[in-house]
C-alpha cells in the first residue's frame, strides 16, 4: 500500500494536469477497493492500476481511458466489515502519519489546481479532489483537524466564490459539511474567517445558481445542529471499529428537554473545544440573513435529513 500511496503522490505534487488526473485516479481506485472489494484491497487495487496504466499507454486515447478507468463495481461493504478488513486497518494506521496522509496530500494538490485558474479541464480536476478529500475524511475522521488551520479553511470559502461554476460551489458545501461534522474546533475556524457572511452572501446573490442555494440550504441546517465533541486526538482514539461503528447523531430527539437543558450554554468540552449551542449559532447566522428562525423550527418539527444529521 505505501508504494501505491507514494505513486499516487508523485502524480499529485506534480503541475502537469495529467499526471495530477492520474494521482487522483490512482487514489480513488485504492479508496475503492477497500470500500468495495474483499480481503486483499491494497495489492488489488495496485495490480489493477497497473494494468489500466498498461492499457491506456497502449491505446492512448482519453475515451479509452475513461472505459479502461471505470471497471465493475463489487457489492458495497457496510461500516462493521470496513472496520474487520485488513486492508482499512493499514489503510487508517498510515494516515496516522505526516508522511501517507492523503488528505493533506489532496489539500495541496487542491491548492495548486486553484492557483492555474478557472478551465474546463482543471475544474474537474478540481472536483475530483474535493470527491476525495470527502471520502478520505469519511475514511479517517482524524484528518478532518486539518481543516482546524486557516489556510486550508480559506481553499473551500475560496471556492465559493461567485467566478466559480455550480458544480465546484455544490461540490464544496458538501466537503464544508464533511469537514465540520463532529468537529467543533474546524466550525470555530469557519465561523472566524467569516464563513457564514460567505455562505449567506452566496446565498443572496441572484447570480448563484438554484441547484447551488439548495445545497446552501441544506448546509445551514447542518451549522445550526446542536455540537458534538470533536474527534479524539491521538492518544485518546477508540479502536478503529468502535470509532467506525459509533451511530451518527440522530436528528430524532435532539431537542429534547434533557438535550436542550445540557446545551443550554456554550462549553469547552474534553477535547478542548469551544461549542455552541443552537441557539447560539442562530444567533451568530442571524446577523447574516434573516429568517433563521424558520430554519431552526425545521430541524426541530420536520428532521429534513430523514432522522440523520447530514
Amino acid at each position: 500500500m505505501e508504494a501505491l500511496l507514494s505513486l499516487a503522490f508523485d502524480n499529485l505534487s506534480s503541475y502537469d494536469g495529467p499526471k495530477v488526473r492520474k494521482g487522483l485516479r490512482q487514489v480513488e481506485g485504492l479508496l475503492a477497493q477497500i470500500c468495495l472489494s474483499d480481503g486483499g484491497a491494497a495489492a488489488a487495487a495496485a495490480q489493477q492500476q497497473q494494468q489500466q496504466e498498461q492499457q491506456q499507454r497502449r491505446r492512448g486515447s482519453l475515451a479509452e481511458q475513461e472505459e479502461t478507468d471505470t471497471p465493475a463495481s463489487p457489492p458495497r461493504k457496510s461500516l462493521a466489515e470496513l472496520s474487520d478488513d485488513l486492508a482499512f486497518r493499514e489503510f487508517f494506521k498510515l494516515q496516522e502519519g505526516f508522511e501517507w496522509n492523503a488528505a493533506m496530500r489532496l489539500i495541496g494538490t487542491l491548492d495548486r489546481l486553484m492557483a492555474k485558474g478557472s478551465e474546463g479541464q482543471n475544474d474537474l480536476l478540481i472536483l475530483s479532489a474535493l470527491d476525495l478529500i470527502q471520502g478520505v475524511l469519511l475514511l479517517h475522521p482524524p484528518s478532518k483537524s486539518l481543516f482546524s488551520r486557516e489556510q486550508n479553511m480559506n481553499l473551500l470559502l475560496d471556492l465559493l466564490e461567485p467566478y466559480n461554476c455550480p458544480a465546484i460551489q455544490s461540490a464544496t458545501l458538501l466537503t464544508l459539511v464533511v469537514a465540520l461534522l463532529d468537529t467543533p474546533s474546524n466550525t470555530r475556524t469557519f465561523e472566524s474567517l467569516d464563513g457564514l457572511l460567505t455562505v449567506t452572501s452566496l446565498f443572496k446573490s441572484r447570480s448563484t445558481s438554484r441547484e447551488v442555494k439548495l445545497k446552501l440550504i441544506e448546509f445551514l441546517y447542518c451549522y445550526l445542529m446542536p455540537e458534538t465533541p470533536s474527534i479524539p486526538r491521538a492518544g485518546q482514539r477508540d479502536s478503529v471499529p468502535a470509532m467506525l461503528q459509533r451511530s451518527p447523531s440522530k436528528l430524532a430527539g435532539a431537542f429534547n428537554a434533557d438535550h436542550q437543558h445540557h446545551h443550554r450554554r456554550s462549553r469547552t468540552n474534553s477535547a478542548g473545544d469551544l461549542t455552541l449551542t443552537t441557539e447560539e449559532k442562530q444567533e451568530l447566522l442571524s446577523q447574516h440573513l434573516s429568517s433563521v428562525e424558520d430554519l431552526v423550527k425545521d430541524l426541530k418539527n420536520c428532521a429534513p435529513f430523514g432522522g440523520v444529521l447530514c
